[in-house]
């Protein structure tokens, strides 16, 4: 997942090729509070997802652990100065230590995305800036019933994976939405606690047809008391809060964060 940061809405000589539009999610470092400096990090390995998606697992010279749901910034210089930055979602659990990864969707109109997933390989240096984000985080001590949809699992999975990782404190609920079997990120992952749903196409003998995520098949995930973090493109979290909202949970209740041109 990606957001565009501080573009200058230029060119792209040197490499980069013009800025196109959205990659994701619009955040932006806090103009006060934590500051952050940028290093280089230094990519260890490059695990393909699926088709369009990587994940990039990067060593940091100055790692502290993030809360599942925070984000870092990537940003890409050119020989001729220009900038790129985006904003991408950690996927690792805040008990990988020394360690993040990001994953990425390759976009057909991406500029940074596209680099990255030609580009970069292990032994690259790549230069970040993080963690950022305090509001849909998930510290792992209360209940969640999480909610994404295609590259929206990405900060849901560091969720899911600190939960894990923690013995699973509090109880967790996950609903995955992706159009195909091919096109889920972290596949293998995914127990009893989640619901999968293909929109497009399900494998061989799944219980549940095809087609948009329901309120049959949210239902009953809810737990009581939960917070219920929502992500994935605008079309698809505004659906989703719009099915919470009529399930009955409380507008408060309900993380949102979206991505994605609507």
């Amino acid at each position: 997942m990606a957001a565009p940061l501080e573009e200058p809405g230029g060119q792209g000589p040197g490499g980069l090729p013009p800025l196109p539009g959205i990659d994701a999610p619009a955040r932006r470092p806090p103009r006060s509070g934590a500051r952050r400096e940028w290093q280089d990090a230094r990519v260890l390995e490059v695990r393909r997802e699926t088709a369009r998606a990587s994940t990039y697992r990067l060593g940091l010279p100055r790692w502290e652990p993030h809360v599942p749901g925070q984000h870092y910034v990537v940003r890409l210089v050119a020989p001729d100065g220009y900038r790129a930055e985006r904003s991408y979602s950690v996927a690792s659990p805040p008990s990988d230590e020394g360690v993040i990864e990001l994953t990425v969707e390759r976009l057909a109109d991406g500029e940074v995305s596209a680099y990255l997933h030609d580009g970069i390989a292990p032994g690259d240096e790549l230069t970040v800036r993080g963690p950022f984000g305090g509001w849909f985080v998930w510290r792992g001590d209360t209940p969640a019933v999480l909610v994404g949809g295609g590259s929206g699992v990405v900060p849901l999975m560091a969720m899911h994976r600190h939960w894990r990782a923690t013995g699973r404190r509090a109880p967790l609920r996950m609903a995955v939405a992706a159009r195909s079997p091919e096109e889920l990120l972290y596949r293998s992952e995914y127990g009893d606690e989640t619901l999968l749903a293909f929109s497009r196409a399900v494998p061989e003998g799944s219980p549940r047809p095809r087609g948009r995520l329901t309120a049959a098949d949210l239902e009953p995930l809810l737990l009581p008391g939960a917070t219920h973090y929502v992500c994935g493109s605008t079309p698809f979290a505004g659906h989703a809060e719009e099915l919470l909202l009529g399930l009955g949970v409380p507008a408060d209740a309900i993380r949102v964060e979206r991505f994605g041109g609507g």
